[in-house]
């Protein structure tokens, strides 16, 4: 491999590490309609031009000042940023690449994509950030559920215990109901004592009453004057 063909490689190699971090740094903010396009055969002062939509002059703010810093954080030199202050329609200069910050009305009047369009470049919109930019390599989710099944599985214990002691109250309670409806025997009825009547005083009480019937009545005896 020749010197120039390194060179070239590195080149290329650093266009497109460029270029990630401005579309990186557009898409952490929610740039809308983001366009990457090849200029080299166009202008000789940069290789690539790229137009995203800000929806308001608050978000096309904060849009510039994530791609510079974006820029920054993968190894380039600070941008330089025009617009800012009006808010509709920011440049950021980052050397090999243009970056176009629009709100809707202005980006549909100017018709950028119609100068420098003719070459777009495709790239992966919403690609996965570096793991070491979202999370730790060593950080896992599976060891911090573990914690949470032993609490669970400790609970779960001293319930089961509970359940264990009730378990004779609730047999001694199942079994008085039962002992309750058991009907307490009968008491056998006193024998009745029968009276027996003297038969001969009987038999004399009935004579007199018969032979009083038959009587004849007494006269009375007449008073004389």
């Amino acid at each position: 491999m020749t010197t120039e063909t390194a060179t070239d490689a590195a080149a290329k190699k650093s266009l497109a590490k460029l270029q990630r971090a401005i579309v990186d740094g557009l898409e952490d903010v929610k740039a809308a309609d983001i366009r990457v396009f090849d200029t080299t055969h166009l202008s000789p002062l940069f290789e690539r031009v790229i137009v995203a939509t800000g929806n308001t002059n608050r978000q096309t703010k904060a849009l510039a000042a994530s791609v510079r810093d974006a820029v920054r954080d993968a190894g380039f030199a600070k941008p330089r940023s025009e617009g800012e202050d009006n808010g509709e329609w920011i440049i950021i200069d980052c050397g090999a690449a243009v970056c176009h910050i629009m709100q809707p009305a202005i980006r549909q009047y100017y018709r950028l994509e119609e100068i420098w369009g003719e070459k777009p470049v495709r790239m992966k919109l919403g690609a996965a950030k570096p793991r070491s930019l979202t999370a730790p390599p060593d950080a896992a989710p599976a060891p911090a559920r573990k914690p949470a099944a032993r609490k669970t599985a400790a609970g779960k214990a001293p319930a089961k215990k509970a359940v264990a002691k009730q378990a004779p109250a609730v047999k001694k309670a199942a079994a008085r109901p039962a002992a309750a409806t058991r009907k307490a025997p009968a008491k056998k009825a006193a024998p009745i004592k029968t009276v027996r009547v003297n038969e001969p005083v009987a038999k004399k009480a009935a004579v007199r009453r018969a032979a009083a019937k038959q009587a004849p009545a007494k006269k009375a005896p007449s008073r004389r004057a």
